[in-house]
């Protein structure tokens, strides 16, 4: 798989949801990442990951195509210690050199969240408080950004594109046509280091409170929200950036 050598200066006039398709539509997932990272949104694009169960795979291939990519990591101060721990390891591993952590405000978690225990009244006001919002300022700073979102994970994310826009944002979804399988095998053939919580039965990680474990054969998402109708944390929902 080769990059895209000929890089380019940012172009004067943004191309528009369809011409990026037409033009881009096509490419493999490292290509695709290599045309938006240092082409067509060269110094305004980041990479937003939540370091969780199978964010490696496309850390890995954002730090072959351009190491220096912001990379935009949600703390919400509800997270495991292990992903804390999991994405400096990461980080320096593929030698990442921008990694940019958000959190909440403080003074909206103290008139809306002073006790801390959000979560277990309004989950969907704990995750707009916790990761909309925040994300929502954070890509103020951006023209498009990069998703790990798969088509396979929910029936909402069943028809996502290579690419998407989003109000006025793009997003880019480099493994949106991945399985399961696919991420197994690459994790397995390149030895990318797992997050510790998988071997403990936690096949996808969120935050602390709302990720239960999940037995073997279940649907890997299952854990996310247990026994709530919830399945996204709102910020793919709408033009929420």
């Amino acid at each position: 798989m080769s990059l895209i050598q000929q890089k380019t200066d940012r172009p004067q006039k943004q191309k528009n949801f369809s011409e990026l398709m037409s033009e881009y539509g096509h490419l493999n997932s490292l290509d695709l990442l290599d045309a938006m990272i240092n082409g067509e949104f060269q110094d305004n694009i980041a990479l937003v990951s939540s370091f969780g169960a199978e964010s490696i795979v496309l850390l890995d291939m954002v730090a072959q195509v351009n190491p220096a990519t912001p990379v935009i990591f949600l703390n919400t101060q509800k997270l495991f210690g292990e992903t804390m721990s999991y994405r400096d390891r990461i980080a320096e591993k593929l030698g990442l050199t921008n990694i940019i952590t958000i959190k909440p405000s403080p003074e909206d978690v103290a008139n809306e969240d002073k006790n801390g225990l959000l979560w277990t009244r309004d989950t969907d006001a704990c995750c707009d408080l916790r990761k909309t919002r925040p994300l929502a300022k954070a890509m103020n700073e951006y023209g498009a950004w990069i998703t790990g979102r798969k088509r396979f994970q929910t029936t909402e994310r069943s028809a996502i594109p290579l690419i998407e826009q989003d109000g006025s944002k793009f997003k880019i979804n480099p493994l949106a046509h991945w399985n399961q399988d696919e991420l197994d095998q690459i994790m397995k053939n390149k030895a990318l280091p797992k997050h510790p919580l998988i071997a403990q039965g936690y096949p996808s990680i969120g935050c602390m409170p709302c990720t239960k474990r999940v037995e073997a054969g279940q649907d890997r998402r299952l854990g996310r929200w247990s026994g709530q109708d919830k399945t996204e944390c709102g910020i793919h929902i709408g033009e929420n950036i």
